[in-house]
């Protein structure tokens, strides 16, 4: 896709003043209408699952092309609403709704929409899931009721890459495997995880006794965008009975694009995938949403209750399928976005962010005063370098002058107000990070952002080295 010249957009998810506040006014008065009639209405709404179903079409798939904007204030009804999606009976149309979004994210990806899932508060705790639901599977004992340090249980084991997010340290540490749990597999020089090693690490595990529990495979790395062989980590996984997770909390979603790595074709193979709806389809927080294979792997992770079942019929109550009992009407805003901009939409702008971002590595090579060094999904990662240590690059004094100029820089372009980029550290050099994650941003943002780091770059050398020096 050719990169966006000027404004890229409108993007579908775009809405113009004008129109907002119109549709702000509708929302406005159709809720007043609603709180009005409370004292109408009865406390539950007394249908079956099926009748609930049938007035949302709950088998309708992912919408093509997207529809009229007007009932996109989600947070805003949500609120009015006051739905606990915790149980079936509390929220009947709520939980249906739930449950379509998450076939409707899944058809967007590619991954089984016979599957399970549920929205939670954001990436995180979607990896989070993923991990439990993973350890109440694969450990041979009852984990659950025993605990993992029970009498004759093997200690769990989880693999993954040194580019994978902290999401990790606090998912293991809160289900009792602690952090010493985690074998750290190395990367190759593109930064993805090294397959080879990983054999290694589950053979040895597997010689000590130990049980290999899960692998995660990352789906767009928080640092770099950079994504881990898949294919090849879910080959090992199917070959050594371990789970496979993925966490594509940042890049998951960029499966829908026609620009997407090869590797992403490989999400439908994962038992459980984390994505963030909040990212990369532009939803307000808190969204973020757990897939999994098979939607029995939630309720032996999570619930205490049978089945539950509604005029004969079985219902969801969210409660059996992940951590909390009141939960808020998260996916109302999710739904109402996917109806509008459908999956053509979404598929656009992703694409528009990508070509945006290597727009931008481009614009950082041609600069003289800016070293470029990783692009990939809608991550550019680069460092001001003063043109008079170009000649100096790579010796120790000056790597370590660049680290503590890049770093004193990045705080100077977030409380400039001009720009805002965060960092990364790759190889041991301190760089700055341009995520475009934003239907908003457009090819005069990234255009201008060179200059901006260059000029504020000098201040900074400057004070740092004295205007004699720089």
């Amino acid at each position: 896709m050719t990169a966006p010249q000027g404004r890229r957009g409108p993007a579908a998810l775009t809405m113009d003043a004008d129109a907002f506040r119109a549709l702000g006014h509708d929302v406005v008065d159709r809720i007043a209408v609603f709180l009005d009639a409370m004292g109408e209405r009865p406390l539950t709404p007394g249908e079956s699952p099926e009748a609930v179903r049938a007035a949302l079409d709950a088998g309708a798939g992912l919408p093509e092309h997207g529809a009229d904007p007007g009932e996109l204030l989600g947070d805003l009804l949500a609120a009015a609403v006051n739905a606990n999606a915790g149980a079936w009976i509390l929220s009947p149309m709520a939980t249906e709704i739930e449950a379509q979004t998450v076939r409707w994210i899944a058809e967007l990806l590619g991954y089984p929409a016979d599957g399970g899932g549920l929205l939670v508060s954001g990436g995180n705790m979607a990896n989070t899931v993923g991990l439990w639901a993973a350890r109440a599977a694969m450990a041979d004992w009852d984990v659950r009721e025993a605990g993992v340090g029970a009498a004759g249980a093997r200690p769990l084991r989880v693999y993954a890459s040194g580019e994978t997010h902290t999401w990790i340290h606090k998912a293991t540490d809160l289900a009792g495997l602690g952090t010493d749990a985690i074998r750290w597999i190395p990367t190759d020089d593109g930064l993805r995880m090294d397959v080879a090693a990983l054999r290694d690490a589950l053979e040895r595990d597997r010689a000590a006794g130990e049980r290999p529990m899960m692998v995660v495979g990352t789906a767009g790395s928080v640092s770099t965008g950079v994504v881990d062989p898949l294919f090849e980590i879910a080959d090992v996984c199917r070959e050594e009975g371990v789970w496979f997770h993925v966490d594509g909390a940042y890049g998951g979603l960029a499966a829908a694009a026609p620009e997407a790595p090869p590797d992403l074709g490989a999400l439908h193979l994962a038992d459980s995938l984390a994505v963030d709806p909040h990212k990369w389809l532009y939803a307000p927080l808190e969204a973020g949403c757990t897939l999994v294979r098979d939607r029995e792997t939630l309720r032996s992770a999570f619930s205490y209750h049978p089945p539950y079942y509604h005029f004969g019929q079985e219902a969801t109550n969210y409660v059996d399928f992940g951590p909390q009992n009141s939960r808020g009407f998260r996916a109302l805003k999710v739904w109402l976005a996917l109806r509008q901009v459908g999956r053509e939409g979404y598929a656009r702008c992703i694409a528009d962010d990508i070509a945006l971002s290597r727009r931008m590595h481009a614009r950082v090579t041609e600069h003289p005063e800016l070293e470029p060094f990783t692009q990939a999904l809608s991550i550019s990662t680069f460092r001001y370098v003063p043109e008079d240590l170009r000649p100096e690059v790579g010796s120790d004094a000056t790597e370590t002058y660049l680290n503590e100029l890049n770093q004193a820089l990045l705080d100077r372009i977030q409380n400039s107000g001009e720009a805002f980029v965060s960092n990364a550290v790759v190889g041991g050099r301190y760089l700055l990070r341009a995520c475009i994650v934003n239907f908003n941003t457009k090819a005069d943002d990234v255009d201008a952002l060179p200059e901006i780091v260059a000029r504020l770059g000098r201040e900074v050398d400057r004070e740092l080295r004295g205007p004699s020096e720089s």
